[in-house]
């Protein structure tokens, strides 16, 4: 069953700075929803409040499950969350990775074999099992962390700059991954610095400095605001 967030007035503070300023966004079912803007704009910290990782200090998290309202504890284990920093372990074979978040996700042997046979074809890593995760490309370390999240098949993704210095080719083909599994009814949430990228989203949420600026289909928001381009967007404001 499909699974939504929506959050109402949410809001985080660091000592005195303000990183999240009364959010308020939707992040609807099976959808690709990307959370834009440069550096200090509050991507990661939405991302780890969304993810229970950083608590909030006011406002509201709503979880839905099939439009039901439900608990965050009772979804946690369909919610997968691939941190921006690098978290795989170097010395671990791609291989190596996968069985050990089999274990961390308690999945059977059927499963496993099912899901890791799917996830190194359609990664095209299959070919690279033995090989170490600090000799592999850029492109090839963010697929191996999108399968170590995939691997216990959520409905719910959250990628923090998932793309953030990976070559165009990869990029490229780390999106076509994504579309793959919005098709699946996966609900996705990918922050970037990228302006290109947010054109690529069902959704855009456009981020500055912890504010919530605008949300909505990425041609329409252009059309909205006057301007061909994201890029063009942030520099009216004299943000980017």
């Amino acid at each position: 069953m499909p699974v939504s967030v929506e959050l109402k007035g949410v809001s985080k503070s660091f000592g005195k700075k303000r990183a999240l300023d009364d959010i308020s966004i939707e992040f609807t079912e099976g959808k690709l929803h990307g959370l834009i803007g440069s550096e200090g704009a509050g991507k990661t910290t939405l991302i780890r409040v969304i993810m229970a990782l950083y608590s909030h200090d006011n406002g509201n998290i709503l979880w839905k499950e099939d439009g039901k309202k439900t608990e965050f504890l009772d979804l946690r284990e369909r919610i997968s969350y691939m941190p921006g920093a690098q978290s795989l372990y170097p010395d671990l074979s791609v291989k190596e990775h996968l069985e050990f978040f089999r274990e961390l996700y308690s999945l059977s042997k059927e499963e496993f074999e099912t899901q890791r046979t799917r996830l190194l074809e359609i990664t095209r890593l299959d070919k690279f099992t033995e090989r170490r995760s600090r000799e592999l490309s850029g492109g090839m370390y963010k697929k191996l962390g999108l399968m170590c999240a995939l691997l216990q098949k959520p409905k719910v993704l959250l990628l923090d700059e998932p793309t953030n210095g990976v070559d165009p080719i990869s990029r490229r083909e780390f999106w076509d991954l994504l579309y793959d599994l919005s098709r699946q009814k996966i609900t996705i949430i990918i922050s970037t610095a990228y302006m290109d990228e947010a054109e690529r989203c069902h959704e855009a949420h456009l981020l500055d400095a912890g504010k919530h600026l605008a949300s909505g289909e990425p041609r329409k928001l252009l059309a909205d605001t006057g301007v061909k381009s994201f890029d063009e967007f942030y520099l009216k404001r004299g943000t980017k």
